[in-house]
């Protein structure tokens, strides 16, 4: 009986001695297992919750080389330069699904939401009026209206659209090797709205401002996004004797580039440097876009992004950006530099620097009625 009692005392303190030894252990493993995980929570806190998140909703696709890759290059900027964790949402054409994916973006741990359009404008003050924790930005827009946590920014299109009706005024009159004797040049609009018209009342008093007696077609395709019927469009205007199209049409104005390939003409491109994105894949195109007229929109999304971060950005408002803010620009690289001649370069160069000093004024087909913007066509039509 002793003996039993001796066995079980004896068990007793072995369980207890090694209740004791794995709690021990137990309690340092936890110790250090807090202690990491407390670690790599605040790690990734500082990873993550402290990262700014900026997601990027597009009314359409990528792949435009244009105005919505623009948009793409600017959030790569955020990424790349602010180290923010970043998205693009590609919406596609379905106009009907834009609002709920407003609405579901919206929803998630976005600090940011970013997209651009006139076209999306009232149903993304929508959504930033519903979700007033968040912050919105609306890259280009003509609607003056902001919520109180949305920032607006549009450009100055009609002043960039002068440059570009400059150069192709003097290029149609040059002894460039693809332009001839007829005075005509070319526009293509994705369709007959003040936001494009703007483009081409800047288009054709910059054509006008160096050449008088110039003329200009002028056509709509009532499309961003079918290149097919661009470049249909833009072979009737090389077959009628214009030897120059600027294209204000997103991806339908690719369409552009292949008729000007086709006859071997010159473009201009618009929103993007568009010879530059296109001369890895197709360097005859992108030598025959002699420039482009650029909406700096990758550099408008990361300065008022970085802005927003530091807390200096104006919410609540639409901001006009144009030469003298850098928010637009023509192409000056090396295709505009060899094809378009030296002394031409000058002139353009004249003429941009009065555009700055605000020393010509330009009209805006955004406060016009749709009749002056007629008459303006026809006064020029060949």
């Amino acid at each position: 009986m002793k003996k039993n009692i001796l066995a079980l005392m004896l068990l007793a303190v072995i369980v207890l001695v090694t209740a004791c030894g794995s709690n021990s252990s137990g309690n340092g493993n936890a110790a250090n297992a807090g202690t990491n995980a407390g670690t790599n929570t605040k790690g990734e806190e500082a990873a993550g919750g402290d990262k700014l998140k900026v997601v990027l909703l597009i009314p359409g696709t990528l792949g435009d080389k244009s105005f919505f890759d623009a948009a793409g290059s600017g959030l790569q900027k955020v990424k790349d330069e602010l180290g923010a964790e970043t998205k693009v949402v590609e919406m596609g054409t379905d106009k009907t699904k834009w609002e709920p994916t407003f609405n579901d973006i919206a929803a998630e741990d976005w600090d940011i939401v970013i997209s651009g359009g006139s076209e999306i404008t009232e149903m993304f003050n929508a959504t930033a009026e519903a979700n007033p924790d968040k912050k919105f930005i609306n890259y280009d827009t003509d609607i003056d209206e902001a919520p109180a946590n949305m920032y607006n920014m549009s450009y100055a299109t009609n002043e960039v659209s002068f440059l570009a009706g400059a150069v192709a005024a003097l290029a149609t009159k040059s002894d460039m090797p693809h332009a001839n004797k007829d005075n005509v040049i070319g526009f293509l609009g994705g369709m007959d709205i003040p936001g494009i018209n703007a483009f081409l009342v800047g288009y054709i008093q910059g054509a006008q401002y160096v050449d008088p007696d110039v003329k200009v077609a002028v056509s709509y395709a009532g499309d961003f996004v079918n290149p097919a019927k661009g470049k249909e469009l833009s072979l009737i205007q090389y077959n009628s004797g214009v030897d120059v199209i600027f294209n204000v049409a997103g991806g339908t104005g690719l369409g552009i580039f292949d008729a000007a390939k086709e006859k071997n003409k010159y473009a201009i491109g618009v929103d993007s440097d568009q010879a530059m994105l296109l001369k890895d894949t197709d360097s005859e195109k992108a030598n025959l876009i002699v420039t482009s007229a650029i909406k700096k929109i990758d550099m408008a999304i990361l300065g008022a992004v970085k802005k927003l971060q530091e807390g200096t950005l104006q919410m609540g408002k639409r901001d006009v950006l144009g030469f003298v803010e850098d928010g637009v620009g023509i192409a000056e690289n090396d295709i505009y530099k060899g094809v378009f001649p030296a002394d031409l370069q000058a002139k353009v160069e004249e003429v941009k620097q009065k555009l700055i000093n605000k020393e010509i004024k330009v009209d805006n087909a955004m406060g016009m009625e749709t009749s002056e913007v007629e008459a303006i066509r026809n006064a020029v039509k060949p």
